[in-house]
């Protein structure tokens, strides 16, 4: 089709796309209508393309309203083009339209119409004009009497919402345990909300980890009563480094490596078990307390819990669910 400048700058206001993307559009089109489905199948190509490409950096936001909120990551694969405002912008419609719409899941929301489309549609368009991987993903929603948001620092790369059971006068009340969410990453609100698999796997971890320090502290005690400095034997690579170094020479590491062997082998026959599930249960109840909201240490008085605080506000006030997440590996 002839087309003039007017109809790039509105086929560019339309899909977004770039001044050469829209001139070649048109050019390989009917209409306009042809080169907006021309530019939305060169982004189904390029999603296609490089769909074995993984999706690492993107915008993660949080928004709440009328009861409901919701976090939701897009991704792309580079910062750059997660930094973009029209990306950032993007995403924010995306979050919109969902929250707005109260969806419950991920499948609702890349369903939801956008434009003349949908956000399925929407988000491939735009990796289209990118020319990188996108995809929507982490999507998480709450609902409650009160909600808070915080997404850290604006950097729109870690975002945390939680419920209150109440209403509080104080906004930074809600956003202060958001923080603390989002700081201290708790994995339940409190142990009843923590799965079974998890105990189970937490404990027998810290009883492997038990027995383990249990046969090291007495071998280090052998080494030492042998005459010789355990530090100087605890791998391979120092053993052989110092024998380098002249501290050590070949009999002494033939004879620690007997007393290593002997001593193991005696004390983890010889176990109290009784002691090792103490000690396995202290770990335990340890590992819970740090990671179970209402039992953590709050941020921003440490003679505090989260549920301390909370109770010295108001008795009755407490969280009632909670979501975070962040694209970064933890």
């Amino acid at each position: 089709m002839e087309f003039t400048m007017n109809d790039i700058k509105k086929l560019r206001e339309v899909t977004g796309a770039g001044l050469a993307d829209c001139k070649k559009a048109l050019a390989e089109s009917d209409d306009m209508d042809g080169a907006i489905a021309y530019l939305r199948k060169k982004g189904q190509a390029v999603a296609a393309k490089r769909s074995d490409r993984e999706a690492a950096e993107g915008c993660v936001l949080v928004k709440a309203e009328n009861g409901f909120g919701a976090i939701i990551a897009l991704k792309c694969e580079t910062d750059f083009v997660a930094n973009n405002a029209d990306f950032v912008a993007l995403t924010q419609d995306i979050l919109n339209a969902a929250v707005a719409a109260k969806c419950k899941t991920l499948e609702e929301v890349l369903a939801l119409p956008m434009g003349d489309s949908t956000v399925a549609e929407a988000v491939t368009a735009r990796s289209g004009i990118t020319g990188e991987k996108m995809e929507l993903d982490g999507y998480c929603t709450i609902e409650g009497e009160y909600i808070a948001t915080y997404n850290h620092m604006n950097r729109n790369g870690l975002c945390a919402i939680l419920a209150l059971n109440k209403a509080v006068e104080d906004e930074s009340i809600g956003k202060n345990i958001a923080m603390q969410i989002a700081s201290a990453a708790p994995v339940a609100i409190d142990e009843n909300g923590v799965p079974q698999s998890v105990k189970d796997n937490e404990y027998a971890v810290a009883i492997e980890k038990s027995k383990a320090e249990q046969v090291q502290k007495a071998v280090e005690a052998a080494i030492k009563k042998a005459g010789f400095n355990p530090a100087h034997f605890d791998s391979e690579e120092h053993m052989e480094s110092n024998q380098t170094k002249g501290w050590i020479t070949a009999e002494d590491v033939v004879k620690v490596k007997e007393i290593i062997a002997t001593v193991s082998a005696e004390k983890a026959a010889n176990l109290n078990e009784a002691m090792i599930q103490n000690i396995a249960k202290g770990r335990l109840n340890k590992f819970l307390k740090e990671n179970c909201l209402m039992s953590q240490e709050y941020i921003w008085d440490k003679n505090l819990t989260v549920d301390s605080y909370l109770k010295s506000i108001d008795k009755e006030l407490t969280v009632t669910d909670f979501k975070r997440f962040t694209l970064r590996a933890e």
